[in-house]
């Protein structure tokens, strides 16, 4: 058994990562009014987020073997073995996804990050180099492209234009990666004004543990493994891949990878999306927003 070659190879792959009937079970899931959804889009700080959330509401209890067992995927659980429905250790329940307004359950709380469009991109090429296809089997020009028009209806830029439509409702607290990766200690506050924790010590330790160090520190904790494990058989992927969601390096450094025309390709998506729906000409006006 080999790893995807080429991108269509790998298309075919990932079609297979969630059935249909396990989505279904997900999308019907009915939160309570405390459930909290941790929902960026692949690679925007759903870990990062999970991490913190959970720290906040258990005053740090690391005793979890991978994160997804604690902080389950909505649109996965089922296909994993689990029900969304089983209790969860701590309150508030939080669940995992990648899913846009409109399509993911109402009727409870929602934290999202939005990250540069072009960062993420290579960030989850990085994720997948070595795991969906073969390393350095696929050029990331290409992966690029894939990612800027080939993703899917569920892509980055529906994902953005949904929830920054309702960023200004009460039961939604949308964050900013870049901002994360400047202030820690601000974004881990705005987490905990969100959940209503206001207890110093907890936040301490919920900050603590958010970081690069500690997270790379504990790093098994954060990789992904539990899924692999579930569904790399499904994708007919070999076992063995390597997924690190930990990595280290400034916000932006991913951008000198890739080429100008795309990067101009890439602006204009994101005009043509997120400009047109909300006027946001570029994502440096979603971080000036998101600074006020």
């Amino acid at each position: 058994m080999k790893r995807p070659e080429t991108l269509a190879q790998m298309n075919a792959a990932l079609a297979r990562f969630a059935t249909e009937h396990g989505v279904e079970t997900g999308l019907a899931y009915r939160p309570g009014p405390s459930d909290i959804f941790i929902s960026p889009y692949s690679k925007c700080g759903t870990t990062w987020v999970s991490q913190i959330a959970h720290g906040l509401r258990s005053g740090g209890d690391m005793a979890f073997d991978e994160i997804t067992e604690i902080v389950p995927w909505l649109e996965l659980a089922h296909d994993m073995g689990r029900n969304v429905n089983d209790p969860q250790p701590y309150r508030p329940r939080l669940f995992k996804s990648h899913l846009p307004w409109g399509v993911i359950p109402e009727g409870g709380r929602y934290i999202v990050v939005l990250r540069d469009p072009v960062d993420a991109m290579v960030s989850l090429y990085r994720f997948f180099d070595g795991w969906t296809f073969e390393r350095g089997a696929i050029s990331l020009e290409d992966f690029a492209e894939y990612y800027l028009d080939r993703m899917g209806r569920e892509d980055y830029w529906s994902h953005a234009v949904s929830w920054w439509g309702v960023r200004d409702h009460d039961d939604v607290l949308l964050l900013a990666y870049e901002h994360m990766k400047q202030d820690l200690v601000k974004s881990v506050a705005q987490v905990a004004d969100f959940m209503g924790i206001s207890d110093e010590r907890t936040r301490a330790v919920a900050q603590a543990q958010a970081t690069l160090d500690f997270m790379t520190a504990h790093g098994r904790q954060f990789d992904d493994h539990l899924v692999r494990q579930a569904r790399d058989a499904a994708c007919g992927l070999p076992p063995g891949g390597e997924a690190s969601k930990v990595v280290s390096g400034r916000a932006g450094a991913g951008r000198a990878q890739v080429s100008p025309a795309m990067h101009e390709a890439y602006a204009a998506k994101w005009r043509e999306t997120m400009g047109t729906a909300h006027g946001l000409e570029s994502y440096e006006d979603v971080l000036t927003a998101l600074e006020d």
